[in-house]
C-alpha cells in the first residue's frame, strides 16, 4: 500500500520539477511532425512499395496509422492524467510499480538511443551526398566508422554535439528551432505533392496489391501489406516524444492531447497522400532506392529535384534527430529522479532551467555511437521497441481504470476499453510480422536490462528506500 500510494504521490511530486514550463499546444504538435516526418517519408514509403507492398502501401500506412491511433488516444489519456516527462516509463511507473516501469524505460532508451544513431547515420549520409553535388568531397576517413575503413563518421558525430548544445540552451529555443525546420521540410513536401499531382498516372497502381496481405518467401522475408506495415511503422517512430515533454508544457492536461492527436493525424494525412502520387509517378517495381523521391521526380522530368529533396530530407532529420534527443534526455531524467540510475543526472541547472549534466551524457554516448560504430540492421529493433511501449501504455489505461477510478482524467478514451484493447491488438499483431532476428535482438536487450536493475537499480530506488 505505501509502495501504491508513493507512485501516486509522484504525479504531484513530479508536477514542480524545476524545468521550464514554456511549450504550447503549437510547439507540441510540431514537436510530433517534427520528430515523425523523416526518415519514413522520404525513404521507407519507397522501399515498401518495391519490396513488399506494392501500390498497397497506401494500406501498409494506414493499417499502421491505425495502430497508431489507438495508442496515440492512450497516450494523451495517461498524459493528460499522470504527466511526467518520462513518458511510457512514467506511465508504466504509476499504473505496474518500478520493475515494469524500468523494462519500459529500458525498451525506451533502445527506440531513442539507437533511433538518435540511426537517424545521425542517414543524415550524414545525406550531408556527405549533398556536399559532392557542389563539388566539395569529405576525406572518406571522415565519413566511415573505423570497421569500415575510415576514422570516424565526423558528420554524425557533429551533428549530434550541434543539437546537444541548443538542448542544453533551453527547450524553449530548441522548438523554435524545429518549428522553423519543420516548415521547411513541410514545404519540400508542398513542392512534391504539387509537382506530383500534374503527372499522376493511374495505370501505375495496377496491380494494386501484387504481394497480397501477407507470406514467407524461401528466404525468410516476409512481404505483403501486412509486412509492409510493421516496415513503414517506423515512419510513426517518435511521435510519443510529444509525451516527454509534459513538465515542460504550459497546460499539459488540454496540450498534450491536442499535440499527440493532432500530429499523428497529420503526419497520417500525409504519409497516404505522398505514397499514393509516388507510386501513381513511377512504377512501383523503380522505388527500392535510396531516395525514391528525388528518384521520382526526376523521372518526370525534375532534374533539380536531387537538391530539393536533399534539402528537404536534411532538415527532416534534423528536426527528428532533436527530437529523439530531447525525449531520450526527459526519460533519463525521470529515471534518475526516481534512483534507477545515478541522481546527478536529474540535477536541473538553475539558469537554463534544463537538465544539463543527462544532456550532456546522451549527447556524448549517442555522437560516439554514431561516429564510431555502423548501426547495420540495429536500427530495425527500434521498430519492436516502439510497438512495446505503444502496448504497454494501453495496458496502463486499462489496468489504472481498474486501479483507480477516481484518478482525474481531462481526456479520457471513449468506448473504454475497446480503444486500448485494439492497440494492444493491433500493434501486438505488427510485432508477429517482424523478422526472428528482430525478437532475438529485442529478447537480449531486455535481459541486459534486467541484470542492471537487480545490480545498481533495486538498491538505490528512492521507492525501496
Amino acid at each position: 500500500m505505501r509502495k501504491k500510494l508513493l507512485r501516486t504521490k509522484a504525479i504531484v511530486v513530479h508536477s514542480n520539477s524545476g524545468l521550464k514550463k514554456c511549450l504550447t499546444a503549437f510547439d507540441l504538435a510540431l514537436l510530433g511532425i517534427g520528430c515523425a516526418i523523416g526518415t519514413g517519408i522520404f525513404v521507407l514509403t519507397g522501399i515498401a512499395a518495391a519490396t513488399q507492398s506494392g501500390p498497397a502501401v497506401i494500406l501498409s500506412f494506414i493499417i499502421a496509422g491505425v495502430a497508431s491511433a489507438f495508442a496515440a488516444l492512450s497516450y494523451a489519456e495517461l498524459a493528460s492524467s499522470i504527466g511526467g516527462s518520462g513518458s511510457a516509463y512514467g506511465y508504466s511507473y504509476v499504473a505496474f510499480g518500478e520493475f515494469i516501469a524500468w523494462v519500459m524505460g529500458w525498451i525506451l532508451l533502445l527506440e531513442y538511443g539507437v533511433g538518435s544513431a540511426a537517424v545521425a547515420n542517414g543524415w550524414a549520409g545525406y550531408f556527405v551526398s549533398t556536399l559532392a553535388n557542389f563539388n566539395i568531397y569529405l576525406p572518406e576517413a571522415l565519413t566511415k566508422a573505423p570497421v569500415l575503413g575510415g576514422l570516424i563518421n565526423l558528420p554524425a558525430f557533429a551533428i549530434i554535439w550541434i543539437l546537444t548544445i541548443l538542448l542544453m540552451v533551453g527547450v524553449k529555443e530548441s522548438a523554435r528551432f524545429n518549428n522553423i525546420i519543420v516548415i521547411i521540410k513541410l514545404s519540400t513536401i508542398a513542392i512534391f505533392i504539387t509537382l506530383a499531382s500534374m503527372h499522376l498516372n493511374t495505370s501505375n497502381w495496377h496491380p494494386f496489391m501484387p504481394y497480397g496481405w501477407f507470406s514467407t518467401l524461401e528466404n525468410g522475408k516476409n512481404i505483403g501489406v501486412l509486412a509492409g506495415a510493421s516496415l513503414v511503422f517506423f515512419a510513426y517512430f517518435g511521435f510519443d516524444a510529444v509525451s516527454t515533454a509534459a513538465e515542460e508544457a504550459k497546460n499539459p492536461q488540454r496540450d498534450l492531447p491536442i499535440g499527440l492527436i493532432v500530429s499523428l493525424t497529420f503526419c497520417t494525412i500525409i504519409y497516404i497522400v505522398v505514397s499514393a502520387l509516388l507510386t501513381g509517378i513511377v512504377p512501383y517495381t523503380e522505388l527500392n532506392v535510396s531516395s525514391p523521391v528525388a528518384f521520382a521526380l526526376t523521372k518526370i522530368g525534375y532534374t533539380w529535384a536531387s537538391t530539393l529533396v536533399a534539402t528537404g530530407v536534411l532538415a527532416g532529420l534534423i528536426t527528428v534527430l532533436l527530437v529523439l534527443l530531447y525525449g531520450l534526455t526527459r526519460i533519463l531524467f525521470a529515471m534518475s529522479r526516481d534512483g534507477l540510475i545515478s541522481p546527478v543526472f536529474s540535477e536541473v541547472n538553475p539558469d537554463r532551467q534544463t537538465p544539463t549534466k543527462i544532456i550532456l551524457m546522451c549527447g556524448a554516448i549517442v555522437s560516439i555511437v554514431a561516429g564510431f560504430i555502423p548501426l547495420g540492421e540495429l536500427a530495425e529493433t527500434v521498430n519492436i521497441g516502439t510497438l512495446a511501449s505503444f502496448i504497454m501504455v494501453c495496458v496502463g489505461v486499462i489496468v489504472l481504470r481498474k486501479r483507480q477510478p477516481n484518478l482525474k482524467r481531462p481526456f479520457k478514451n471513449p468506448w473504454n476499453p475497446l480503444i486500448p484493447v485494439l492497440g494492444i491488438l493491433s500493434c501486438g499483431a505488427l510485432m508477429t510480422f517482424l523478422p526472428a532476428v528482430t525478437w532475438m535482438r529485442f529478447g537480449i536487450w531486455i535481459l541486459i536490462g534486467i541484470v542492471i536493475y537487480f545490480i545498481y537499480s533495486i538498491h538505490h530506488s528512492k521507492l525501496n528506500k
